[in-house]
């Protein structure tokens, strides 16, 4: 009788632990880090079909968000009602002027260096000014990816947080390149 007795107490120990670690872990995903992978060939060369990112869902809590940042967010609903996240690169911030032309990304009537991009944008777009609390976003594969060239600027409130590593595939293990 006491070797069941021990046997319960033991069992119960391990359900406790795997509570508590699971409490745990929704915890951080649901506030400061979480996982995504990557579907779409819209971000290439940067992120390839498949790889596994972790989002840095805090940060800009305490920062702001820059150009250049590759943002996981829940696009527009009138773009997506599938409720999957989106992964884009910041390009116009709240107040810039942006357009689009011969190939070109211009910011306040400057042509963007961008070394990340796949090819050249093969359309035209703007100009448009992105209003306060929002934020102008693209793939880095700009001619086959849904970005804000096709439904507009996103929403400060829309961004979940900002890509800070790949940790799959193992040989591309790291910060991504800027």
């Amino acid at each position: 009788m006491l070797d069941k007795k021990k046997i319960l107490m033991q069992i119960i120990e391990a359900l406790k632990i795997v509570a508590f670690a699971f409490v745990i872990s929704w915890g951080l995903r649901a506030t400061v880090v979480d996982a995504r992978v990557v579907p779409t060939p819209s971000m290439l060369p940067t992120i390839q079909i498949d790889d596994r990112l972790l989002v840095d869902k805090i940060s800009y809590k305490f920062t702001d968000i820059n150009r250049g940042d590759v943002v996981v967010f829940r696009p527009p609903l009138n773009v997506d009602q599938r409720g999957v996240d989106y992964v884009k690169r910041v390009i116009g911030l709240p107040g810039d002027k942006i357009e689009i032309s011969d190939g070109k990304v211009f910011i306040n009537e400057r042509e963007l260096n961008e070394p990340y991009e796949k090819e050249e944008p093969n359309y035209t777009y703007g100009p448009v000014i992105v209003p306060n609390e929002t934020y102008f976003v693209m793939g880095d594969n700009r001619n086959h990816s849904n970005d804000s060239h096709y439904w507009g600027v996103l929403a400060k409130k829309n961004i979940v947080g900002k890509v800070f590593i790949r940790y799959w595939p193992l040989n591309h293990f790291g910060k991504l390149a800027e």
